[in-house]
């Protein structure tokens, strides 16, 4: 059984003010042709389909079109809400357009039926699980849930996958070990992590949520990544598709299809007179490629900016690398402050009082009660 894997579409999303509406329709033609080239069984889409929970309408046309185009080549197309998504937005029309083989879970409720597929290896079922937090579940089951991977370990404890057959879960998660980008939702901080030891009992797990392609302790479990790059923490980064084929039970093999997006995003350094001299950038891809351009003149270009969107008509953000901005860097290991979790700092915090380590019922505690708050917010 073959799948493509995809995730983390975020139709309508601006980087940095500009639309990448054009951008993600063009990609989305691309993945349509690998389609045709792989002739997959069926298509996962692991969440965060929009950019927001209310998108635009260009977004949901562009939806629109490519899951009608999908139905067309007459495969099955396995949909999750992610973070991003409203689940009752997602979860709209699912019923009537289940004939045409686009199935999609937007709000979970408590239970999941899989989808069974057969081939000459016998049955594989296919779970979709869209994402969760600990106070959504623990108002559907009367058991004690803290933390994410309780959340989740909970919701799989209800599905039952059967040893003897195959089984796939598409979800929405952040699974210990990770490595995330800058584009991606981190507010929850680590606080949000599930343990991969809930997902034994699947042979291939489905995951969205982190924007760089990566394996968790294996191929098995697997984020496909973005399929543009939507933060210059990826510039280097390949966007790819994952193919997943599953052969007889516990066989499975894992390759990717690199994507080429209509324009790169890049990074260029260097001083202003050496960028903006046409032998430079004549001739090259930098004039249409999403730029992030570092200057590393000692006085500052005046409109530096306006002087240079004329060569590079997509340049996105531009900033200094000089004496000056080196002298207000700010103090050693402050900048990783603003991206670790709020468990990660307080329990510094309380070691540093305390002299001893938190206990492992105290972070328990401790992050139920930040989820608790957060879920207050919303």
């Amino acid at each position: 059984m073959k799948f493509l894997h995809l995730s983390d579409l975020h139709l309508g999303k601006r980087v940095n003010e500009y639309p990448m509406l054009e951008d993600q329709r063009y990609i989305l033609g691309r993945i349509l042709e690998i389609v045709d080239a792989e002739q997959p069984d069926g298509v996962l889409i692991a969440g965060d389909v929009y950019d927001k929970s209310v998108p635009a309408a260009e977004a949901v046309t562009l939806l629109d079109d490519f899951l009608t185009s999908l139905s067309k080549r007459e495969l099955e197309v396995f949909v999750i809400s992610g973070n991003h998504d409203s689940p009752e937005r997602m979860t709209f029309g699912a019923r009537l357009i289940e004939g045409s083989g686009v199935h999609i879970a937007g709000a979970y409720t408590g239970s999941v039926t899989p989808r069974e597929m057969t081939d000459e290896y016998g049955v594989l079922r296919v779970y979709l699980l869209p994402f969760i937090k600990p106070a959504q579940v623990r108002g559907l089951f009367e058991e004690e849930i803290v933390t994410y991977t309780d959340a989740v370990r909970a919701a799989i404890r209800r599905m039952e996958p059967e040893s003897g057959v195959r089984n796939v879960l598409v979800t929405h998660q952040f699974v210990t070990g990770g490595d995330r980008t800058e584009s991606e939702e981190i507010s929850v901080g680590g606080t949000d992590q599930v343990d991969a030891s809930v997902f034994d009992g699947f042979d291939y797990l489905a995951l969205g949520h982190l924007h760089r392609p990566q394996n968790c302790g294996g191929e098995r479990i697997r984020y496909c990544g973005t399929p543009l790059k939507y933060s210059f923490s990826e510039a280097r980064d390949v966007k790819s598709v994952t193919v997943a084929e599953l052969g007889a039970k516990g066989t499975l093999t894992v390759r990717t299809l690199p994507l080429t997006p209509l324009r790169e995003m890049t990074e260029l350094k260097g001083r202003y007179q050496e960028l903006s001299n046409r032998s430079f950038y004549e001739n090259t891809a930098y004039r249409d490629a999403y730029l992030h351009i570092t200057l590393t003149d000692e006085e500052d270009i005046p409109d530096a900016v306006g002087k240079l969107r004329p060569i590079y008509r997509n340049l996105m953000k531009l900033d200094y690398d000089n004496r000056r901005t080196g002298s207000m860097a700010e103090p050693t290991g402050a900048e990783n402050t603003e991206r670790r979790s709020p468990v990660s700092l307080f329990s510094e915090l309380y070691e540093l009082q305390n002299n001893h380590p938190m206990t492992e019922e105290q972070i328990a505690f401790l992050s139920g009660l930040i989820e608790e708050v957060w879920e207050d917010e919303e």
